[in-house]
């Protein structure tokens, strides 16, 4: 088993850090990219985007290796602490089904709280990406 700081890990994303040339701009490479689900969750966009836990529900995204050095520049390096990293499961689009780090708010979005500029941003990425876009 590789150790080191350099060891990659998969990475389920569901906002605009799906977009590739985000992530590129952010100094981060991602490995390994595929389309992926999360059962039982759904996209919440507030002020922030997070997924909620929801049965029946599917949330579509992005599935990235990444290091976790990319997982701290991406999240702690950027301002967004109220992340977290949580492992949960995900479905490929080739049918693989396996454990990924996912970043989530620990308090999810008020109920009156909307971002309509980056919803927009990101039915835009999920369209150029070729997936499911998720009802406002």
């Amino acid at each position: 088993m590789d150790n080191s700081p350099h060891r990659r890990h998969a990475v389920f994303f569901y906002g605009l850090y799906m977009d590739p040339e985000i992530l590129h701009a952010k100094s981060v490479e991602p490995h390994h990219p595929r389309k992926a689900l999360a059962r039982g969750f759904r996209l919440r966009v507030g002020n922030m985007a997070t997924l909620l836990r929801e049965p029946g529900a599917v949330a579509h995204g992005m599935l990235y290796d990444l290091t976790h050095a990319d997982i701290d520049t991406l999240y702690r390096a950027a301002g967004l602490d109220a992340y977290v990293a949580e492992a949960i499961t995900v479905e490929t689009d080739a049918g693989e089904t396996l454990a990924a780090l996912c970043c989530n708010l620990l308090v999810p979005p008020a109920a009156d709280e909307s971002n309509p500029a980056y919803f927009a941003k990101l039915v835009a990425c999920m369209t150029r990406l070729g997936l499911s876009v998720p009802a406002a």
